[in-house]
């Protein structure tokens, strides 16, 4: 049997500068590769950015995060202009925010499990 030690979601962008530049500003993240391809680092969390073809997918992945009103008080005022939903409390017992990575169709949830 093997054992899962990372996910690293890879998300195609039209823009991989301002969609790196995205989780480095906003999230914090550290930029580790830099270029046609891209991949950013938080913590022990990978995201891999790569150039878009015509056609894009939708993606969607979770960041469960705690102080997760604290993090939407530190990034709304500068957030790009994009879809996104204020920070909520789900059914299921997280508080959460969504948002479109810019240059994707990539949906992003960010929750924190409500205490």
């Amino acid at each position: 049997m093997y054992k899962v030690l990372h996910l690293s979601p890879m998300i195609p962008s039209f823009n991989i500068r301002e969609t790196r530049d995205f989780f480095v500003d906003f999230f914090g993240f550290e930029l580790l590769m830099d270029g046609d391809y891209s991949i950013v680092k938080k913590d022990a969390h990978l995201v891999h950015i790569l150039q878009a073809g015509d056609d894009i997918g939708e993606m969607e992945f979770y960041l469960e995060v705690d102080g997760v009103d604290d993090l939407w008080d530190s990034i709304r005022d500068r957030l790009p202009v994009t879809k996104l939903r204020p920070p909520f409390d789900r059914e299921y017992g997280m508080r959460e925010f969504h948002i479109v990575v810019p240059h994707t169709k990539t949906l992003m949830f960010v929750g924190q499990v409500i205490q």
